[in-house]
C-alpha cells in the first residue's frame, strides 16, 4: 500500500520529466538559439526565472486580497491613550467602540508628567554617566540622548511652559470628580512636579540627581495612577468581551481571532492582550492571539490587521500543503521564523547556543510546534 509519503514522492518525480521533457530540449532552453549572445542570453533566462517569483507574489496577493473578505469573527484593538479602540469583525459588519473609562487616560495623564519634564531636559544633560548609574546607563546612549549638553539654558523656556499646562491642571483637578485616592496622588505629582520646575529654573541648573529626587519622590503615588487605570482598563475589556461574545455566539467565539496592534515599545505584554487572552477560548489563545507590532499607529488599523491575519490565515494551510515532508519547515512558515534561517545558521556553523536564539527555542515558542511536532512522525509514516 502506497504511503502519503512515497506517494507525494512519485508524483513529484511524474511531475518533473513532463516538465523537464528530453535532455536535448533542455539543452536549448539552456544555451538558447544558435548565435544567440550567451550574456544577453543569460540574463533573458535569469528575468524567466524571476518571472516565476513575481507571478507567485501576485497569485499570492490575489487570495489574500480575497480571503481578507471572509475573515471572521476577528477582534482588532488599536492600543491609543484611552485604553485601546476595538473593532469587532463579523458576518461583514465592523462595529467599534471605546471601552475603556476615561479614568485610564486621565490617571496616566497625571503619571506621565515625569516623562514629560525629562523630554524637556534630557537633551540638556551632562554627557557623563554618574557613578550611581555605571551599571545601568549605556555611555553612548547617553551620549546621544545628551545632543545638547549641560552649557546652554535652552530647557528653561520649554519647561516653564510645561509648567504652564501643569498649573492649569493643578487648580482644575478638584473639579475632575476623581476616586479620592487618585485625586490624592495626582494632587501630589502636581505639586512635586512644579516644585520642581520653579526650583530649576530660578537656578537655571538642574542635573541628573536633582530630577531623580522629584521622580523618586512622586514614584509611589504614579504606582496609584497606575493602580486606577489598570482597574478600569480590565472593566471596560471585560464588558466588551462578554458583549461580543454573546453577539458572535457560543459555536463561533472558538475561531476568533484577536489582533492587538501597538508599537514595538509596547508590543509585549501588551496590557490590552493580557487581558483580552482570558476571555478567549484558552486552547485558541496560542495561536489566535496576535500581537502586532508596528512602527507607528496606522490610520486604518481594520486593514492593517485583517490584512495580516490574512497572511497568517493561509500561510496556516499553504505550511501543511507545501512542506508535508517537513514539519520543522512547515512550523517555520506557520509562525515568525523565516524559512532560511535554520539553513543559514546550519551553514554559518552557529551551534547550539544561537540555535537557541533562533532556531529551536523559537520553533518551541511557536504556537504551532507542540501540536505539529505531535503529527509529524504519525504523518510520516503513514
Amino acid at each position: 500500500m502506497a504511503t502519503r509519503r512515497t506517494f507525494i514522492g512519485s508524483a513529484t518525480a511524474v511531475g518533473a520529466a513532463a516538465l523537464v521533457g528530453s535532455a536535448t530540449e533542455a539543452s536549448f532552453a539552456a544555451d538558447g538559439p544558435p548565435g544567440a549572445d550567451p550574456a544577453q542570453a543569460q540574463s533573458q533566462a535569469r528575468d524567466a526565472i524571476r518571472a516565476v517569483n513575481a507571478d507567485m507574489r501576485r497569485n499570492y496577493a490575489a487570495l489574500k486580497s480575497e480571503l481578507i473578505k471572509h475573515l471572521g469573527p476577528v477582534i482588532i484593538v488599536q492600543n491609543d491613550a484611552k485604553g485601546g479602540k476595538y473593532f469587532l469583525v463579523h458576518h461583514g459588519e465592523t462595529i467599534s467602540e471605546q471601552p475603556v473609562s476615561e479614568i485610564f487616560e486621565l490617571a496616566k495623564s497625571i503619571a506621565h508628567i515625569s516623562l514629560g519634564i525629562f523630554s524637556v531636559l534630557a537633551p540638556y544633560l551632562n554627557k557623563r554617566v554618574p557613578a550611581q548609574h555605571t551599571d545601568d546607563i549605556d555611555p553612548h546612549d547617553l551620549e546621544m540622548v545628551a545632543f545638547k549638553g549641560p552649557e546652554t539654558d535652552g530647557w528653561v523656556q520649554p519647561l516653564q511652559d510645561f509648567a504652564a499646562t501643569i498649573t492649569t491642571a493643578r487648580k482644575k483637578l478638584e473639579a475632575a470628580n476623581l476616586p479620592a485616592k487618585l485625586q490624592a496622588s495626582s494632587t501630589h505629582i502636581l505639586d512635586g512636579a512644579l516644585k520642581f520646575i520653579d526650583d530649576a529654573t530660578k537656578r537655571r541648573s538642574f542635573d541628573m540627581k536633582s530630577y531623580e529626587d522629584f521622580s523618586g519622590g512622586v514614584y509611589g503615588d504614579i504606582r496609584t495612577n497606575m493602580y486606577h487605570a489598570a482597574k478600569v482598563q480590565i472593566a471596560g475589556v471585560k464588558d466588551i468581551m462578554t458583549r461580543w461574545k454573546a453577539k458572535v455566539g457560543d459555536k463561533a467565539w472558538p475561531g476568533l481571532y484577536v489582533v492587538v496592534l501597538s508599537i514595538w515599545t509596547t508590543s509585549v505584554l501588551n496590557q490590552n492582550s493580557i487581558i483580552i487572552k482570558n476571555h478567549m477560548d484558552q486552547d485558541q489563545v496560542g495561536t489566535h492571539l496576535i500581537d502586532l507590532s508596528t512602527a507607528q499607529l496606522p490610520d486604518d488599523p481594520v486593514f492593517i490587521a485583517l490584512d495580516n491575519l490574512a497572511r497568517i490565515v493561509q500561510d496556516n494551510i499553504a505550511a501543511e500543503m507545501v512542506f508535508p515532508v517537513d514539519q520543522e519547515i512547515a512550523d517555520a512558515l506557520k509562525g515568525k521564523q523565516d524559512l532560511l534561517s535554520t539553513e543559514i545558521e546550519d551553514q554559518l556553523g552557529a551551534g547550539a547556543g544561537a540555535a537557541v536564539a533562533g532556531g529551536v527555542a523559537d520553533q518551541a515558542a511557536c504556537p504551532f510546534h507542540k501540536k505539529s511536532a505531535q503529527r509529524a512522525t504519525a504523518r510520516l509514516n503513514a
